[in-house]
């Protein structure tokens, strides 16, 4: 489940409700009504999407909480989960990437100077080779993962990495930088 996903399911009163009465101990949806004064219709339905996400159970004993699924999806939307290591070897690059790239996408460009340039050479690095050539429609095309869901277009990227000389452009053909061309972080 998504840190979002949590959200929308507990933006609800009726699955506040019934997941709390569910938590304090009501093991059928008639009790849950009873104890909430939320119609049963409403229960149901709540019971439906709360099962449906597996935060409730049902089993011979009733319904209950299933505190491991719930504790997961609760890390999940904390972003508590173990830190991702993006392979720098440098503490202070790994805080900057786990704050601007998680699961491989770029959340958002920072807004501070050495920041952006440490994330465009992370993005440049992980998408080009060094020496190959790559028409625009392939840039494009590696830099559109970086971006889904984020706030940083493709075209924003490649416009980044070119202006930081992370890639160089030339007769509408790219390449990646040599090391000690691109402006560095």
């Amino acid at each position: 489940m998504t840190p979002d996903g949590v959200v929308r399911l507990f933006a609800d009163e009726a699955r506040v409700r019934v997941f709390a009465a569910v938590a304090l101990g009501a093991t059928s949806a008639a009790e849950i009504a009873g104890r909430t004064g939320t119609a049963a219709r409403d229960v149901v339905g709540a019971l439906r999407r709360l099962e449906g996400r597996a935060i409730v159970v049902q089993d011979a004993g009733g319904l209950s909480v299933s505190y491991d699924r719930f504790r997961g999806a609760a890390r999940a939307a904390a972003g508590s989960g173990p830190p991702r290591d993006h392979g720098t070897g440098d503490e202070r690059a790994e805080t900057v990437l786990r704050t601007f790239v998680r699961e491989g996408r770029l959340v958002r460009l920072p807004a501070r100077w050495e920041r952006k340039k440490l994330v465009l050479r992370h993005v440049a690095e992980r998408s080009f080779l060094s020496g190959r050539e790559y028409t625009e429609r392939e840039v494009g095309d590696r830099l559109r993962g970086w971006c889904e869901g984020g706030a940083a277009d493709r075209v924003t990227l490649r416009r980044c990495l070119v202006g930081l000389h992370h890639l160089d452009r030339q007769d509408g053909v790219y390449r990646r930088s040599p090391e000690d061309t691109a402006l560095l972080g």
